[in-house]
C-alpha cells in the first residue's frame, strides 16, 4: 500500500529528516571537535615559537589598545620576559589577514607569522613565503625605522604587485608593536 501524500506525512517525514541530519552533523562535530582544537593549538604553539627568542614558558593575555583587544602570549625565560607574541588581525586585499607578531620587550620586532590570509595566489600570497619579504622583520626596529611601505615613504619592500597586501602586513605588525608599547607602558606605572 502506497503512502497517501498529505500535509501531515509531509511534515512528519521532513521532521525526521531533519532530526536525523542534525544528529549526523552533532556527531561529526563531537568526534571531530578535539582533535580540530589540538591542531589549532599546535599551529598556535609553532607560530609563538617562531616569532620568539628560547622561552621557558608562556601566558595567555589581553590588552585594549585604542577600542581593539589584542590577544598575546608573555613569553618568559629565568623569570625575565623576553618577548610577546602578539596576534594581530587587518583586513588586506582578499580579506581577513591575520598574523603572529613577536616583540621584544624594548619593541624590537622579533619575528612574524602568517596565521591565515584570503590573499590572491600567486600574489598577495606571497606574504607568507616571500623570503626578502619575510626576512625584513627579523629584527625590525620601529624606533630607528619607518614602519610603512616604501611607496609611502617608510622602509618597508613591498611584495611585488601586492601593495595593498604589504600595507595590511604593515599595519598588522604596527599594531602589535603598538599594543607591546602600551603592556611595557602599564608594567612601568
Amino acid at each position: 500500500m502506497a503512502a497517501v501524500s498529505n500535509l501531515k506525512n509531509m511534515v512528519m517525514v521532513l521532521g525526521l529528516t531533519c532530526l536525523l541530519c542534525s544528529a549526523v552533523l552533532g556527531g561529526a562535530y563531537a568526534l571531530t571537535k578535539e582533535p580540530i582544537d589540538a591542531a589549532a593549538k599546535a599551529k598556535t604553539d609553532k607560530a609563538i615559537g617562531a616569532v620568539l627568542p628560547a622561552f621557558d614558558e608562556t601566558s595567555y593575555e589581553s590588552v585594549d589598545v585604542d577600542g581593539k583587544t589584542y590577544n598575546y602570549y608573555k613569553a618568559v625565560k629565568g623569570g625575565e620576559t623576553v618577548g610577546y607574541a602578539v596576534e594581530s588581525s587587518v583586513v588586506g586585499f582578499g580579506g581577513p589577514l591575520s598574523l603572529m607578531v613577536g616583540v621584544t620587550p624594548d619593541g624590537i620586532v622579533h619575528n612574524t607569522s602568517v596565521l591565515s590570509h584570503a590573499e590572491t595566489p600567486g600574489l598577495g600570497a606571497k606574504c607568507n613565503t616571500d623570503a626578502k619579504f619575510m626576512a625584513q622583520w627579523e629584527g625590525f626596529d620601529p624606533s630607528a625605522k619607518i614602519l610603512s611601505v616604501k611607496k609611502d615613504g617608510g622602509d618597508v619592500d613591498a611584495i611585488t604587485a601586492s601593495t595593498i597586501t604589504s600595507r595590511a602586513y604593515t599595519e598588522a605588525v604596527k599594531n602589535a608593536v603598538d599594543a607591546v608599547k602600551k603592556l611595557e607602558e602599564n608594567d612601568h606605572e
